[in-house]
């Protein structure tokens, strides 16, 4: 599999399994975004499984970020440093995203990203793995996606753009932040039904 740095940078490249989860996460971000206020749902907080382990190690939160030549990063950049009052920040936000932001799958990477704490034992445990399982299971809905993982640098676009993302739901995100990429082997990823 390609690195995640190298994924990056490709065009975007067509996978019936691809383009059928960037389409269900699309949508039910955007009923995240519209109908729970932006709070978290199961549908975009996979459980993470390691080889050989039959127990997850718990679920994260994942941020799918748009591919560069669609990225709005600066726009959320923006928003972060137009106000300090969080909930006015929350409900600009909010309000961004239930709009346009998700309406074309094909503007979004198919990497997704995940923070953590600097120092988790979490993420050092899947980075020693390279490679995890993210199974996702909310309204009816199930993927389970064969993931290379790999930890992002600070000048890493999907970096930046998941703490800007990050930053405006949550204004006191530790600057000690880690940031993972999770790159699905749409080969080897399964969805039911």
């Amino acid at each position: 599999m390609t690195s995640v740095s190298a994924l990056l940078g490709d065009s975007y490249v067509k996978h019936p399994m691809k383009d059928r989860f960037l389409k269900w996460q699309c949508h039910v971000r955007q009923m995240m975004m519209r109908d729970n206020l932006g709070k978290p749902t199961d549908a975009v907080l996979p459980e993470v499984f390691l080889e050989g382990q039959d127990n997850s190690l718990g679920s994260i939160i994942t941020i799918m970020n748009k591919l560069p030549m669609y990225s709005e990063t600066p726009e959320m950049l923006h928003m972060a440093r137009k106000t300090h009052d969080p909930a006015q920040r929350r409900s600009q936000a909010l309000q961004y995203f239930s709009a346009t932001y998700y309406q074309k799958y094909s503007h979004f990477s198919d990497i997704l990203t995940a923070t953590f704490q600097g120092g988790s034992q979490g993420a050092a445990q899947i980075l020693k793995a390279a490679q995890c399982r993210l199974v996702f299971e909310a309204y009816s809905q199930k993927f389970d996606l064969l993931c290379q993982v790999e930890a992002l640098s600070q000048s890493n676009p999907l970096y930046v753009s998941t703490l800007a993302h990050n930053r405006l739901f949550n204004p006191d995100l530790p600057g000690e932040t880690q940031v993972l990429g999770f790159a699905p082997d749409w080969t080897q990823c399964i969805a039911e039904p």
